[in-house]
């Protein structure tokens, strides 16, 4: 009997044990001591589905092929964006006021001012801690900083180019009249309170006021204006042609010259102020005025080329360990990037929370085998299940 009871004992604790049980993460790349793991790969996949079927214009057929042909990349994909986090962070590419302005942002289009708030609301559309959506802009902005630094930077076209390509396609420059603004936006999407509204009109006559008087435009708009997308370059919005511009605000100022300063308009945002800095004649458009136009037109060739081959220098100073089964689609010819076999290390278990602690302390989990995995999955779609085992 007491054998017996030991027995059920050891049952019972066994049973709780087993209710209990983790499921493993299974790393699938390591990349220079960090990690890349299954999980990673399926919400990936997950991601480039919603996607997918979100493109309206696309037919179901069109969806399901453009799905395959980018699925192959998925592996490509996370190992690129690691490798240029680590580029970025070798760099001390700081990125932080990119993220913060993006969150700003986010939280102005849902209308929320409340840091815990918006964390409630992260939560419930994505799923996910706000801490991963601030990651996940991080290594966002850090990759698209580090390409504009070490690829786009070094792109070079040339005024011989720029200038052949214009005597050669001057029917692709031929322009209706055309006039050259700048803006000054005074916003009141975050004032919500009469008082708070009336704060932002009173800002708005004193800027134009000021303007009014003769203060330099551009100066105020750097100082003044809400607009991110040009406060920066002066308030200047570039040219604009008939037709674009709302027939009240085109008749304006079109018939005006340069120089001339509408008065403040409401607008859906707030207040704006417009200034009419140049205007263009109607024909050939003048070589300055589409410089930027032809030197876009001359990179686009250049440019993914130009991305591929910095990722394929970086993979080839990197160390890369993918797990059989997996393929990267952009792996260097003759880089060894075979995965060690786990076999000839001692077993180790543990857990997903366990393993991603030591991700996030940059341990060299290039040593730690887990088992299962490795065998190619013959449906070609990212394995959907991870394997388990006791504690």
């Amino acid at each position: 009997m007491s054998l017996l009871r030991l027995t059920l004992l050891f049952l019972s604790v066994a049973a709780v044990s087993f209710g209990e049980t983790a499921i493993l993460e299974e790393i699938i790349a390591k990349v220079n001591g960090e990690i890349i793991l299954r999980s990673q790969l399926q919400n990936a996949f997950a991601e480039l589905r919603r996607e997918v079927e979100a493109n309206q214009e696309a037919t179901p057929g069109q969806k399901q092929e453009l799905l395959a042909q980018r699925e192959k990349n998925i592996l490509s994909d996370l190992i690129d964006e690691r490798l240029l986090v680590e580029k970025g962070e070798e760099l001390s590419v700081n990125v932080e006021a990119d993220v913060l302005r993006q969150r700003d942002s986010i939280m102005k289009r849902a209308n929320i001012t409340d840091l815990e708030e918006f964390e409630r609301w992260v939560n419930q559309q994505t799923g996910m801690p706000i801490e991963d959506l601030m990651d996940r802009m991080r290594q966002q902005f850090m990759t698209q900083a580090v390409i504009g630094q070490q690829v786009s930077s070094r792109i070079s076209v040339t005024r011989e180019e720029i200038q052949k390509y214009y005597d050669e396609h001057q029917g692709d420059f031929v322009r209706s009249e055309g006039i050259r603004l700048a803006e000054i936006l005074i916003s009141n999407e975050s004032a919500t309170t009469p008082e708070a509204l009336a704060e932002v009109e009173k800002k708005a006559h004193d800027v134009h006021a000021r303007v009014a008087r003769g203060e330099r435009f551009d100066e105020m708009a750097r100082r003044f204006s809400d607009s991110e997308a040009s406060k920066e370059q002066g308030g200047d919005i570039g040219i604009f042609r008939r037709g674009v511009l709302q027939k009240e605000i085109e008749d304006e100022v079109f018939a005006a010259n340069p120089g001339y300063v509408t008065q403040l308009m409401p607008v859906t945002r707030g207040w704006l102020i417009l200034k009419v800095t140049d205007r263009r004649r109607e024909g050939l458009a003048e070589l300055e005025e589409v410089d930027e136009e032809i030197r876009n037109i001359l990179i686009g060739p250049r440019y993914q080329p130009a991305i591929r081959e910095y990722l394929a220098s970086l993979r080839e100073d990197a160390y890369i360990e993918i797990r059989p089964g997996y393929v990267d689609a952009n792996a260097v010819e003759g880089k060894d990037t075979s995965w060690s076999d786990p076999a000839k290390l001692a077993p180790v278990t543990t857990t997903r929370d366990e393993l991603l602690n030591k991700k996030k302390k940059k341990k060299l989990l290039w040593l730690i085998p887990l088992g299962g995995g490795g065998d190619e999955d013959s449906s070609g779609e990212p394995p959907t299940a991870a394997p388990t085992t006791e504690e």
